[in-house]
């Protein structure tokens, strides 16, 4: 994610189903603190989740190893990034109409202002990030 002046925060995950919850209510307490509206809220808490369960659910990393989720604001901007100790990049991918995943990336690139995938910034592994107007 760019920056100019970048406020933060991160946290570390256990790599589990459980995660996805536990990084929506952190989400929803700091975007609350931050006062970001409650639409660009609705979107965010969404890409995150969506990246968080990809992360889980395709990462294929080492039993122990946590995934990182990061929230950043700058410039009128809202990021949200999740980092995995895996270096495959996820492609978004057409899902059939009876396909029971396979939407999470699609949604991703249909709701974010921009997002991309990078080599995580400390360690092993990629981030996948996503931006949003704030406003």
């Amino acid at each position: 994610m760019p920056t100019t002046h970048t406020v933060e925060v991160g946290w570390q995950l256990p790599r589990s189903p459980r995660s996805a919850g536990r990084a929506r209510a952190l989400l929803r307490k700091q975007l609350a603190m931050w006062e970001v509206e409650h639409e660009v809220a609705d979107t965010a808490e969404l890409l995150l989740s969506e990246l968080v369960a990809n992360s889980i659910r395709h990462a294929r990393t080492p039993a122990g190893r946590h995934i990182g989720v990061r929230l950043a604001r700058y410039d009128g901007m809202l990021g949200v990034e999740v980092a995995d100790a895996n270096h495959r990049r996820p492609e978004p991918r057409s899902a059939a109409v009876d396909d029971e995943g396979g939407r999470g990336l699609v949604l991703v690139v249909a709701l974010a202002e921009r997002w991309g995938c990078c080599p995580r910034r400390h360690g092993i592994g990629k981030s996948v990030w996503a931006e949003l107007k704030m406003g």
